[in-house]
């Protein structure tokens, strides 16, 4: 295999099985989207009020080659056009993550081209860069997601060093537990969304736990304090306690995220994970953003959720500044964000 130039026509397969959604995309140059297919598996895991591992990892083994091929035709190329394959190797569930690992290894192998794994936390830091890509750094990134709640500076590509995280239950996780109580459905985050959209987000003071201590987050406190108000007052509408809960989540989210781009003197503050799709944090983060005189970035709402053009897109600037991974590299289910001191 000769060394390849990564440059703007460097064209990337991007692979996403992580969790329960099974992705592919095509991504040129590091920004360019050529293709990008999601094929959701909300309905499988509804039932359970959650995702099943198991379940999860099936289901990828079904879909993964229909949708590698759909996004092969949606980009109208030809294999031979792709010169790398990039994929998904952590965080996530390691049955999910297997699937995506060892098809993009095959591919890799099959077809003569190098394989890049892929950190899921990272693949979101890159998901407002694939529609704006004038992007200056540093930023900071609040990644909010299912599993993850941090605030991350982005100084560089590949550049990261963290400023706060959840100490217990990430937000995306609170929502999903909070939504489950109030028989709202799955998942969590837009039935709250919708439901909060009847309510007064100041009808029930709920607590803001550790808002004006440093840069760490704690959702579980709220969690239960939901669950104790509504066993107190049967009679309380679910609308207004899914926005009097949203707005509690938002306004902590949103506060701290300015005081770290106060902190590190930010450009701007972009959103990232599934958790950035809620209505109201997009648009209470944009009004602080333009208070405070920096840019705030929003990825599209299909950008927020799991997908591929962001595993391409962090591969494609992985293979410009480290080279391929070797094929040895295995699925690490608890795989951290890579950090500098």
């Amino acid at each position: 295999m000769t060394a390849l130039v990564v440059d703007e026509s460097t064209l990337v397969l991007g692979i996403e099985t992580s969790c329960d959604e099974t992705a592919a995309a095509l991504v040129m140059g590091g920004n360019d989207v050529v293709s990008n297919v999601v094929s959701t598996q909300i309905e499988l895991h509804a039932d359970f009020g959650g995702v099943v591992p198991e379940v999860a990892s099936r289901a990828h083994l079904d879909a993964l080659n229909p949708v590698i091929s759909r996004a092969i035709v949606e980009g109208g190329v030809d294999e031979s056009r792709i010169d790398a394959i990039a994929c998904t190797v952590g965080p996530g569930l390691v049955g999910a993550l297997l699937v995506g690992v060892s098809a993009a290894k095959s591919l890799a192998l099959a077809w003569g081209k190098p394989f890049i794994g892929v950190n899921h936390m990272e693949a979101h830091l890159y998901a407002a860069s694939l529609e704006d890509p004038s992007l200056e750094f540093p930023l900071v990134v609040l990644l909010v997601s299912g599993g993850h709640t941090m605030l991350v500076e982005m100084q560089d590509h590949g550049r990261y060093r963290l400023l706060g995280q959840t100490i217990d239950d990430a937000a995306g996780e609170a929502f999903d537990k909070v939504a489950r109580f109030l028989d709202l459905g799955y998942p969590g985050g837009p039935a709250i969304d919708e439901a909060a959209m009847l309510g007064d987000p100041e009808a029930i003071a709920f607590p803001r736990a550790m808002r004006d201590a440093g840069l760490d987050f704690s959702f579980s406190g709220l969690k239960t304090s939901v669950m104790n108000y509504v066993r107190k007052h049967p009679d309380v509408g679910d609308g207004d306690v899914a926005a009097s809960f949203q707005m509690a989540v938002v306004d902590v989210l949103v506060h701290k995220a300015r005081a770290a781009a106060r902190q590190v003197g930010a450009t701007g503050i972009v959103l990232g994970g599934g958790v950035a799709a809620n209505s109201v944090l997009r648009e209470e983060l944009l009004t602080a953003c333009s208070a405070d005189g920096i840019q705030g970035f929003l990825p599209s709402r299909a950008m927020c959720t799991d997908n591929a053009a962001m595993i391409a897109a962090a591969g494609w600037h992985r293979l410009r500044s480290d080279g391929p991974s070797s094929l040895d590299l295995g699925a690490t289910p608890n795989l951290k964000l890579p950090l500098i001191d």
